[in-house]
């Protein structure tokens, strides 16, 4: 991971996502810049995989108990949810006296607390100045158990948004932080925060995942076109008046939540997604698979918490781990793209059975086909090898500050080769850290 120091505050934004609000209007602006893939040669998922199993669970779980989120739209009432809770004032002192200590040039100690203690008691909540909010995002990162990318926590770059509640504005400055990070390829992580929650109302949430992800659709012969992990927000923004070309990478549209638990659904310009050509360095026959990545991965469904104030909505990114997260996660798995078989196929590999190791053989070279790719177009990312050394770089540092940190095994290593990286050898502490970011209870990801 990399990226830059915050950067002064900007009010504008330089895109306007079109609203969808009807499948006419949405014939026109559903277009993408990418090049037409053949279907046939992507592997359909099956009805019965792990990843469709929990799409569905979560979809039967989010009707169960927040049917008026799905169903709002055709109503014209409005749906009342319970108001979120003043803020306890033993954390968010316990919030300021950290951002005090490890920046001890941010003022009176005393005074601020006595404007927190004002303020909470008066309203039920305060608010965090820009530099409180700067270092809550970055201790936030810097105590991401799953990550493994944490050691340029430091330069992540805040985009101060607070004021926006509007679902479009909301949208829009979505897009212009995809724009930003993006940067022609040259990957700047930053955060981008949103209204809080507050006593008096619930600030804006994005359901979508990720700013950019590819649609699924489910198939009337039980199969999956596209990515199965998103058939729950596929059929969702569908109902909503959004469609798509029926390929396996349609870029889905934000759905955007209001503080009245409105939806409203916005397309993402293909000209703010940048994609990657996945081919292999030495296999020619790999760019017949048709295959392909955005090339930022900004994090939308998750929420930073901080000194007791929750922000719902606060799209982040880094850069990708391509091999890995790319590579074996995305394209590879059996419950995604599930190209492993297509890639044994193109080498000649013996499939008769796991045991001539023909699934390792191609998940390696899928892994070297995207990291090659992203390389080769100019896209800033990371693989497994270099991470896990720069991981334990970042452990190494927070234990010589005496710092409190966190580390998820089962995460941060690699799903190749794992044990031949130095993170494999180690245990870590497990830990609740805060500030942090943290999935909503009822995100469409499977955790």
């Amino acid at each position: 991971m990399n990226g830059h120091t915050g950067t002064r505050v900007r009010r504008d934004h330089d895109c306007s996502p079109a609203r969808i609000s009807g499948a006419a209007e949405t014939a026109e602006t559903a277009e993408t810049d990418a090049p037409a893939v053949d279907r046939g040669a992507f592997p359909r998922q099956k009805t019965g995989s792990k990843a469709r199993r929990a799409a569905d669970r979560w979809a039967a779980r989010l009707l169960e108990h927040r049917e008026p989120l799905l169903l709002s739209w055709r109503r014209p009432r409005r749906v009342s949810l319970t108001i979120p809770r003043s803020v306890d004032i033993a954390e968010a002192e316990e919030f300021i006296q950290k951002f005090h200590a490890e920046n001890p040039s941010a003022g009176d100690l005393r005074e601020r607390l006595a404007q927190l203690r004002t303020s909470v008691s008066r309203t039920g909540t305060y608010e965090h100045t820009f530099l409180e909010l700067q270092w809550a995002a970055r201790a936030a990162w810097r105590h991401a158990a799953r990550c493994s990318g944490r050691d340029k926590w430091r330069t992540l770059r805040v985009r101060d948004r607070r004021a926006v509640t509007d679902p479009q504005q909301v949208a829009a400055e979505t897009i212009a932080h995809l724009r930003d990070a993006t940067s022609g390829g040259r990957i700047r992580s930053s955060i981008t925060v949103f209204a809080p929650d507050t006593p008096e109302r619930r600030g804006p949430r994005i359901l979508n995942s990720q700013a950019v992800r590819y649609a699924g659709y489910r198939e009337p012969a039980g199969e999956t076109t596209g990515d199965p992990i998103n058939v729950p927000l596929t059929e969702l923004a569908a109902s909503l008046g959004w469609k798509g070309d029926g390929s396996p990478f349609d870029v889905l549209p934000l759905v955007v939540m209001d503080s009245e638990t409105q939806l409203h659904v916005f397309q993402v310009p293909g000209d703010a997604v940048l994609e990657v050509p996945i081919t292999h360095p030495e296999f020619g026959w790999f760019a017949e698979l048709g295959l392909r990545w955005y090339a930022v991965p900004v994090i939308t469904d998750m929420y930073l918490e901080a000194g007791g104030i929750r922000y719902p909505c606060a799209p982040f990114n880094g850069w990708y781990q391509a091999s890995t997260e790319v590579g074996v996660r995305n394209l590879g798995d059996p419950d995604r793209y599930n190209m492993l078989p297509a890639v044994a196929a193109g080498m000649g590999l013996d499939v008769s059975s796991v045991a001539t190791f023909w699934p390792d053989r191609a998940a390696v070279e899928l892994a070297v086909a995207v990291q090659h790719s992203f390389r080769a177009a100019g896209v800033m990312a990371t693989d497994h090898q270099t991470e896990a050394r720069r991981f334990m770089r970042f452990a190494e540092a927070e234990e010589a500050a005496s710092r409190p940190w966190c580390a998820d095994w089962s995460w941060i290593n690699p799903p190749i080769s794992a044990s031949t990286t130095p993170m494999f050898h180690r245990t870590y502490p497990e830990r609740l850290l805060k500030p942090g970011f943290f999935r909503h209870e009822d995100s469409m990801t499977p955790s």
